[in-house]
């Protein structure tokens, strides 16, 4: 069994705006990820981010090029790919718990194992006291941890997530980069699963990436290896080589701006 389970080669995907215009959002993308790994897709909007995931996902098609997942190539989406979009996913006429078990449903697995496994994924979320709470009921915060739940409770070896937390506040974010990590954690069969995850933020793909590909212009500019070890705190990102690697990538988004000394000027 190879180690590599994404295999990207010479991914174009051409389209036309309404007005016309030929748009290339990914121009001849290749890559590859090993099983395990925790990837980081990290660009400004606009850059082929988005659109790159939906292809892994299944969701659109590449103009050119080939993208396999586990040695199959890609035709549409599958039960070893779970998704978590940048807007809530959460069914609002499902109880919490049902959102969970949903994909186990369509699968057909039994009732008791489904009640389980969701209850289990819950319950490390930090949310198995609002099993049978409805959506709407729920803060932003939580809706995402749900999300999560049910992600992993539907057991694909790869784990797909757009931007999941963009929305959130600063503390709630970093809570979710908490249980986001702690469940990627635990090894299924053996071995963890395979994060590929969409990010605009810098702090954050330090944060939460064993490797960072930075997008510009619909290209993979750089890959980056972030091997600070875990669990990473505010206090890891002042490491001089996590502030070398946040240089390099504000550098590659255009966002390292030089400081400037000014005269401090005596109080009277």
């Amino acid at each position: 069994m190879t180690d590599t389970i994404i295999e990207v080669r010479d991914l174009s995907r051409h389209f036309r705006r309404a007005d016309g215009q030929a748009v290339t959002a990914l121009d001849r993308v290749t890559f590859s990820i090993r099983r395990g790994q925790f990837v980081c897709l990290l660009g400004p909007s606009g850059c082929g981010k988005t659109t790159l995931l939906q292809i892994i996902c299944g969701l659109l098609h590449q103009s050119s090029g080939g993208i396999e997942v586990d040695g199959t190539p890609v035709t549409g989406p599958g039960p070893d790919r779970g998704v978590v979009f940048q807007k809530d996913s959460v069914f609002p006429w499902m109880r919490v718990i049902d959102n969970v078990e949903y994909g186990l449903k369509c699968r057909g697995r039994p009732r008791d194992e489904r009640d389980a496994t969701a209850k289990r994924y819950l319950d490390l979320v930090g949310l198995g006291h609002v099993a049978r709470a409805w959506p709407r009921e729920l803060s932003g915060g939580m809706l995402r941890r749900v999300a999560i739940a049910t992600v992993f409770a539907n057991g694909g070896s790869v784990l797909l997530l757009d931007e999941p937390f963009g929305a959130l506040d600063y503390v709630t974010r970093h809570q979710l980069h908490d249980v986001l990590l702690s469940l990627w954690a635990e090894p299924v069969d053996g071995r963890l699963r395979t994060v590929v995850f969409v990010t605009h933020d810098v702090d954050e793909a330090l944060t939460l990436a064993d490797r960072i590909l930075v997008m510009r212009a619909g290209r993979i500019i750089d890959d980056l290896a972030v091997e600070t070890v875990r669990p990473r705190t505010a206090d890891s990102l002042l490491d001089p080589h996590m502030v070398r690697h946040k240089h390099t990538l504000l550098t590659h988004l255009g966002l390292e701006r030089r400081a400037v000394a000014q005269p401090v000027e005596q109080m009277a």
